[in-house]
């Protein structure tokens, strides 16, 4: 098969498995064995993200950010591009509201779509406990940026956990919804929009396309962020210096995409996704990328993608990382929420905890490395407390 061509069948799984798999994200092949889980969750169960392990609390802002030199890409008669973000940074404790995980609307929307509608009630997954809260006052200092993106079709709710523990340790995080690319997120006027894309990209192959719409989506966060006037008290937070984006999936393609064209961009992070553009991860002029995927998915010979030729382009600091008993969703929430709700998937033998304590350990040391300057033991090799985690070095 042709470098294309693998693109074309990893593009095509990806969303197979964004739309149809289990909620923790098994491969549609191993999905088809996995036994149907129980009829109905009871509404009682009380879900909660784990906590985060650094010193600061988290504050939350969400933005609602309209580019007006651009038009929407999936949908050119909703008029400009919009966004929504949510924006968490270190914050002076018992100060503001409690946040909530996402809407109802949108949980039922994101159950629906996996198939798991009528069986686990949508206040339950909207109720989830989150360790933010809204309009918290900031804390003094002026801290690292990163960004993230989600998966295609995939909330930026999915990354929660992973901005709240990135803020904790001292990071402005903004997580991004893109318009028109999830299976539902909510914007003002009480609109819910819903993932128009999905169909056009799986028809028109234009993932390539959606990679770098996003590249051009995450350079205008920093642009509103570090000088526009919503971010208001938020830019003096931000250390310009030090920003660094990851992303789920084709988030991670975007992360590298967005280096390629945005030189204030300083590291970036790829979590299980291939990269879509060709050649893979070019333009990055020697900055740091650290790519950490499923074994089954991102090994060197087995993999179906394009983290060979990725590998070959990057230039400077670089990490190949692969999961053993992962699953594609291993690095979001969803499987940490799923096994607390008793839709643990067989065919994902890494434990969801598990999943969760390598995606914070190693997404915060890389950061903390290539943004702070602070050595990081755990990227230098193998380590006894994460077995499962093989450095690859093709």
């Amino acid at each position: 098969m042709t470098t294309t061509g693998h693109h074309r069948a990893g593009a095509a799984a990806l969303l197979a498995l964004a739309l149809s798999a289990p909620l923790l994200g098994a491969a549609p092949a191993a999905a088809a064995h996995t036994p149907r889980p129980p009829s109905r969750v009871a509404p009682a169960n009380a879900l909660e993200l784990p906590d985060p392990t650094g010193p600061y609390a988290v504050g939350r802002r969400t933005l609602h950010l309209v580019d007006h030199h651009r038009t929407d890409p999936w949908v050119p008669s909703a008029g400009d591009r919009e966004l929504m973000v949510s924006v968490t940074y270190p914050s002076r404790p018992a100060t503001g509201s409690p946040a909530p995980y996402m809407t109802t609307e949108e949980a039922r929307l994101l159950l629906e779509a996996r198939g798991l509608d009528g069986l686990v009630p949508p206040e339950t997954v909207a109720r989830t406990g989150t360790h933010e809260r809204e309009g918290a006052s900031p804390a003094r200092g002026r801290f690292p940026l990163v960004l993230l993106s989600p998966g295609f079709s995939m909330p930026r709710t999915t990354l929660t956990s992973i901005a709240e523990d990135l803020t904790s340790r001292g990071y402005v995080v903004a997580s991004v919804d893109h318009a028109y690319e999830s299976v539902g997120t909510a914007f003002p006027g009480g609109r819910v929009l819903t993932c128009a894309a999905c169909e056009q990209v799986e028809r028109d192959e234009k993932w390539a396309d959606a990679v770098r719409g996003r590249a051009e989506d995450m350079s205008f966060v920093i642009d509103e962020l570090t000088h526009g006037r919503k971010a208001g008290a938020l830019s003096r937070l931000i250390d310009t210096r030090r920003i660094g984006m990851a992303g789920h999936s084709i988030g991670g393609a975007a992360a590298a995409a967005t280096m390629a064209g945005d030189r204030r961009v300083r590291a970036g992070a790829d979590l299980d996704g291939d990269f879509f553009v060709s050649p893979a991860a070019t333009g990055l002029g020697g900055r740091p990328f650290m790519m950490l995927g499923a074994e089954d998915l991102h090994s060197p010979g087995g993999a179906t993608g394009d983290w060979p030729d990725a590998w070959k382009h990057l230039e400077g600091w670089k990490r190949w990382l692969t999961v053993a008993g992962a699953g594609h969703f291993s690095f979001t929430d969803l499987p940490y929420l799923a096994d607390r709700l008793g839709l643990s998937d067989a065919a994902v033998p890494l434990p969801s905890e598990q999943g969760w304590h390598i995606t914070r350990d190693y997404v915060a040391a890389f950061f903390d490395l290539h943004l702070r300057g602070i050595p990081q033991p755990l990227l230098d090799g193998p380590s006894a407390r994460y077995p499962e985690v093989v450095f690859r070095r093709p």
